[in-house]
C-alpha cells in the first residue's frame, strides 16, 4: 500500500502524554484518512504557544499516526522512510530540499499558496523590522526561492492554492493542479430565503452592511478599514462595518473608530467561531465583504464570503483580479488606493441591482468550488500520482 507522509503546518502542544490540536485540522485529517487506502502519517512541529480552537487528544485515538519534531529540527531521510508518497508545503522553507532525500520509487507532491512576489510584499510590509532587516529578509527570500523552484521541477506533483501561485509555479512541475481553498460545506452556504431577504433590503434602500474578517495585520490591509469608513461617511453613504478578527493593529483600529464622526457605524467584534458565528452573521447581516489585501495571497476568505451570498469589494491584487474575472462577484480598485476603493463602494451603494447581480454570481461560483469538490479533486490528484485507488466514502 502507498503510505502517505503529510508534513503539515498545523500547531501542536504536548501535555501529560496527550496532544492539543486544532479541532478543524483533526476533522480534516479524519476526512482525508477516510479516502486514503492506507494509514497516513502526519509530521507536525512542536512550539505552538496556544491553540484557540483546540482540543486535547490521546494520540492513540487520532485517525492518523503522529510524528513530532522540534521547531527547527531538520527533516531527514529517516523521517521519509517507509512512505511511498510525501505531501509537503512548498511555503515552508524547512520542507525545501526534501527531493534530495527521496529513495527510488518514492514520490513527492508539494502544495503552494504564496508566490515570491507575495512573500516579498509581506516582508516589505513588516512594521516590526527596520530597513536593514527588510533588506536582509529580501536576500534570504531570494535564496529560498531558488531552492523552492528546484524542488518543484524535481517533484512528481504540485498543487497550487489560487491563481497567482498556479500561474507562476504550475509550469515548473510535470503534474500540477489548481484549487481554490475554503471551508464552505453544503450546510454553510447561504439559502435562497437569505438571498431574497438581502435583496429586499437593497430594494428598500436600507444602509449598506460591510463586513471584514481576518487577521488585523498590515499584510491583510487592515490599516485601511477605518480610512474606507471615513471616506464613506464623507460621501454621505449610509453603512455599517463589522470587523471580525484580532492582530497587531487591533488597538490602532479601535482608536480610529473612536475618532470617526459617527463611531457607532463601525464595530470591532473580535475572534468568533467560523461555522457557528461568522458564517451565520455574514449570511444574514452583511451585503459586501470589504477586502483590503495589498498582497496576492489566495485568501480563502474571498470564496467563503462569496458562499455566504455577499459580493466583494477589494483591491485588485493578482488573486482578486483573476477570481473576479472568473466569477464576476464584485468590484476592484487600484492596489493600496483607499479612496478609490471607498468611492467604488459608494457608487455601488446607490445601485442595488448591481449588488444583487454580483451577490448572486458570488454565491453560484462559491458553491461550485466548495470544500468537498475541491478536496475530492486534490485527493484524486494524489491518488493518481501514488498509483492507488481512493476508498469509496459514504456521505
Amino acid at each position: 500500500m502507498a503510505r502517505m507522509l503529510m508534513i503539515a503546518p498545523a500547531p501542536v502542544i504536548e501535555s501529560g502524554g496527550r496532544v492539543r490540536l486544532d479541532v478543524k485540522f483533526v476533522e480534516g485529517m479524519r476526512v482525508q484518512q477516510a479516502h486514503w487506502p492506507s494509514r497516513i502519517t502526519c509530521l507536525l512541529r512542536r512550539g505552538a504557544p496556544s491553540i484557540p480552537f483546540g482540543r486535547d487528544y490521546d494520540p492513540t485515538e487520532l485517525p492518523f499516526d503522529l510524528v513530532l519534531l522540534d521547531p527547527e529540527e531538520p527533516i531527514a531521510a529517516r523521517h521519509l522512510s517507509g512512505h511511498a508518497l510525501v505531501y509537503a508545503s512548498g511555503d515552508d522553507f524547512r520542507c525545501l530540499g526534501l527531493t534530495d532525500h527521496l529513495t527510488p520509487g518514492q514520490k513527492i507532491v508539494y502544495v503552494i499558496e504564496y508566490t515570491d512576489e507575495t512573500r516579498r510584499q509581506i516582508n516589505d510590509l513588516d512594521r516590526s523590522r527596520g530597513l536593514v532587516g527588510r533588506l536582509k529578509g529580501r536576500i534570504w527570500l531570494r535564496q529560498q526561492e531558488k531552492r523552492r523552484r528546484r524542488d518543484f521541477r524535481a517533484a512528481q506533483g504540485l498543487q497550487s492554492n489560487g491563481y497567482p501561485a498556479h500561474d507562476l509555479y504550475g509550469p515548473m512541475c510535470r503534474d500540477n493542479l489548481l484549487y481554490l481553498d475554503g471551508r464552505m460545506t453544503p450546510e454553510l452556504f447561504a439559502t435562497e430565503a437569505e438571498m431574497a431577504a438581502r435583496e429586499a433590503r437593497h430594494a428598500a434602500g436600507k444602509p449598506l452592511r460591510l463586513v471584514y474578517s481576518g487577521r488585523l495585520e498590515t499584510m491583510k490591509g487592515a490599516q485601511d478599514l477605518i480610512p474606507v469608513a471615513r471616506r464613506l461617511t464623507e460621501r454621505g453613504i449610509g453603512f455599517t462595518l463589522d470587523i471580525f478578527g484580532t492582530g497587531a493593529l487591533e488597538t490602532e483600529i479601535a482608536e480610529g473608530i473612536r475618532g470617526l464622526p459617527d463611531p457607532q457605524r463601525v464595530r470591532l467584534r473580535g475572534v468568533v467561531d467560523f461555522e457557528t458565528e461568522l458564517v451565520p452573521f455574514t449570511r444574514r447581516e452583511a451585503d459586501i465583504f470589504l477586502g483590503c489585501h495589498r498582497q496576492s495571497d489566495p485568501s480563502c476568505t474571498y470564496i467563503e464570503a462569496m458562499g455566504c451570498g455577499v459580493a466583494v469589494a477589494s483591491y485588485d491584487n493578482r488573486m482578486w483580479q483573476r477570481l473576479n474575472g472568473e466569477a464576476q462577484a464584485g468590484w476592484g480598485a487600484p492596489l493600496g488606493d483607499v479612496l478609490a476603493l471607498a468611492d467604488r463602494i459608494a457608487d455601488v451603494a446607490r445601485n442595488p441591482a448591481e449588488i444583487t447581480r454580483c451577490s448572486r454570481n458570488a454565491w453560484t461560483f462559491s458553491q461550485a468550488h466548495g470544500f468537498q469538490p475541491e478536496f475530492r479533486r486534490r485527493m484524486e490528484h494524489l491518488a493518481r500520482i501514488a498509483g492507488v485507488t481512493l476508498l469509496p466514502v459514504v456521505a
